[in-house]
């Protein structure tokens, strides 16, 4: 029996209406995703690469073709449903880090435990994601605008794995950083992978690409098969 794909979309298209005219920005996407791989998503700007991974997060539905995530077609789901699954099976780590301003680290990361368990956090999983990150207690208590970027970043990491989601997407999670500490950034999602996670990284840097298994090239909205 063929094992589901984690992520899978048959002859994606994604079209936006404007006025000006429509705007494909997605054009007959095929794309299988396994289950503990990890993917780099890679093309010029402009060419479709964050608006197929908002495709694979369930934050944005194709308009056309079949999009499943974790085996259940994202189309056909109710937005009370897609909330759920983005909830979780889902974590997401982003190149500005949106996170909480007015909240602390700490409240941060707790913020979709509570979401999800409709309760704080009493099994101190919280503290444990983010020292496992290296964020102190200290640390913790800062809110996001007294904490370097890369303290952030961490800050993010460990907001994204406190629902013990299958899936990662990372998009551009190096770009605000410096070399040193997109390095260690990389090196703690390459520890998630060896963990069992699937995580998909959207970059344009060919060194963050090549840490990857496989890269999926997109240009014009397609799959660059060259």
């Amino acid at each position: 029996m063929t094992a589901v794909p984690v992520i899978e979309l048959a002859d994606v298209t994604k079209i936006y209406p404007l006025a000006s005219g429509d705007v494909v920005a997605l054009d007959h996407i095929s794309i299988r995703i396994e289950r503990g791989e990890f993917v780099a998503i890679m093309g010029p700007s402009g060419s479709g690469k964050s608006t197929l991974l908002n495709q694979i997060g369930g934050l944005d539905v194709p308009s056309s073709g079949i999009l499943r995530i974790t085996g259940k077609n994202i189309r056909k789901m109710s937005d009370e449903k897609l909330t759920d699954l983005r909830l979780n099976a889902i974590g997401y780590i982003f190149q500005k880090f949106n996170l909480i301003p007015l909240l602390s680290a700490y409240e941060n990361v707790e913020y979709p435990y509570i979401l999800k368990h409709r309760c704080n956090d009493t099994t101190g999983r919280v503290s444990r994601l983010l020292s496992e990150v290296g964020i102190n207690k200290r640390l913790a208590e800062h809110k996001p605008a007294e904490l370097s970027g890369g303290q952030q970043q961490r800050v993010a990491v460990a907001r994204a794995l406190i629902n013990d989601p299958d899936i990662l997407l990372c998009d551009e999670p190096t770009g605000n950083l410096d070399t040193k500490t997109g390095a260690q950034i990389m090196e703690m999602l390459t520890d998630l992978h060896k963990q069992g996670r699937t995580i998909i990284i959207v970059t344009h840097d060919p060194l963050i690409g090549a840490q990857a298994e496989r890269i999926i090239r997109i240009k014009d909205g397609k799959v660059d098969e060259a």
